[in-house]
């Protein structure tokens, strides 16, 4: 939803907020009057921002009832996992293989300034902000190398659950710390062009949640 100025838009961005900020209640269901009287705005462009909403994951829409807020549960992280892999790996050894240097320099530039940020995050202890937006940037980076629509609408489906599965593990005690060691890890597999071992870094990486217990 690009049109910043819209009606539609503004719900969109609030609900968003107040939905990663946790100010809404995943075991409500919400009333779209309701809502929609709330933000002073009417059902249409409320219905819009919802439906944007749901088609990025966020929210459950129940017919004539309202929405409930998407919840993380063992098997959507599971599936959303597998997908990632799926994208992320494949996106792996395009870069890898590309032959467009000056390209792939810059990717390189960027997913080191990606990891500064990182340490810098963990250097000043916040995890939750800085250190997990610089973690979704990295992999982003990824993903957007491969100049695949298809690929960067899959994967803006699946952020509402790469946010909360994220969250969930870095509030495990050195979580944070061992995130930024295999990133660093697979930049300097990719850096190399070794796109086996960045490969299996890359994976390895993004299947240690099914491996921590988070739910």
């Amino acid at each position: 939803m690009n049109d910043t100025g819209s009606l539609q838009y503004q719900a969109y961005h609030t609900i968003k907020e107040q939905i990663l900020s946790k100010a809404l209640d995943s075991e409500v269901l919400y009333s779209e009057t309701r809502l929609a009287k709330e933000l002073g705005i009417s059902r249409t462009p409320l219905r819009e921002a919802l439906q944007y909403l749901s088609q990025e994951g966020y929210i459950t829409i129940i017919p004539s009832r309202g929405f409930k807020i998407r919840r993380l549960d063992k098997e959507t992280m599971r599936e959303s996992i597998e997908a990632r892999c799926a994208i992320e790996g494949f996106c792996v050894h395009l870069a890898a293989q590309c032959p467009d240097e000056e390209r792939y320099q810059k990717l390189m530039a960027d997913m080191k300034e990606s990891l500064n940020l990182q340490k810098a995050a963990l250097a000043s202890g916040n995890f939750s902000t800085s250190f997990t937006e610089a973690d979704h940037q990295f992999h982003l980076l990824l993903v957007h190398f491969a100049q695949n629509s298809e690929f960067n609408h899959l994967f803006q489906r699946l952020l509402y659950t790469i946010h909360l599965t994220t969250s969930n593990a870095l509030a495990i005690t050195g979580r944070a710390q061992k995130t930024y060691e295999e990133h660093l890890e697979f930049y300097k597999h990719l850096e190399n062009r070794d796109s086996l071992q960045a490969y299996q870094t890359l994976i390895a990486h993004l299947m240690m949640p099914l491996k921590l217990n988070l739910i």
